[in-house]
């Protein structure tokens, strides 16, 4: 899996940094880090659709329907989910928080996989685009996980992961995409 160093970033890593941090819901990354949930990451909807209407502005109508807190500890029950999202849901009352371990996703949801940490999940997810993840560490620093990079995110190209080439969930998303945004096209693997 790929991960940012803060010192070592390519120019599309800095670009997604300056992005997210220009996010209306960056200020929520502080109190989801003093959570202490283990090797959590913000992914999906939230980073790719800021960074699109970013990219794209008004050509761009994709919304963040919620904000996708995800973490990796087999020792928490499903309670440890619902706490977190009760709290972040106090602290931060304007966002939705979809808050799941990725250790135990299967145990309670029809799923295939088991994942060995937080960002093999994220390489699970439905598009190359959406499977980057950020993070506030413990010194402030925003961190990217980007099993595929970052390319396809900035492109606006809509691609499957190589677990969703067959998941009929990944191409409904995709013309959702593509309906939400004019300046998206879909990758021809």
């Amino acid at each position: 899996m790929t991960y940012s160093l803060p010192s070592h970033h390519s120019s599309l890593e800095s670009r997604l940094i300056e992005i997210i941090e220009g996010s209306d819901w960056y200020r929520t990354l502080s109190d989801i880090r003093d959570l202490n949930l283990p090797d959590w990451w913000i992914a999906g909807g939230a980073v790719r659709s800021t960074t699109w209407k970013y990219l794209f502005k008004n050509d761009c109508h994709l919304k963040i329907k919620d904000i996708d807190l995800i973490f990796f500890d087999p020792k928490t029950a499903r309670q440890t989910e619902l706490a977190a999202k009760e709290k972040l849901s106090t602290i931060h009352p304007d966002w939705v928080f979809d808050v799941k371990n990725q250790s135990s996703f299967g145990n309670w949801r029809k799923w295939p996989w088991k994942f060995s940490d937080t960002v093999d999940g994220i390489a699970h997810f439905l598009h190359t685009a959406t499977a980057v993840g950020v993070r506030l560490d413990e010194c402030g620093v925003l961190r990217i996980a980007q099993p595929y990079g970052l390319e396809d995110l900035f492109n606006g190209c809509i691609r499957r992961t190589p677990f969703r080439q067959e998941d009929g969930a990944a191409e409904r998303k995709q013309r959702e995409y593509l309906d939400g945004c004019s300046k998206l096209f879909s990758a021809k693997d």
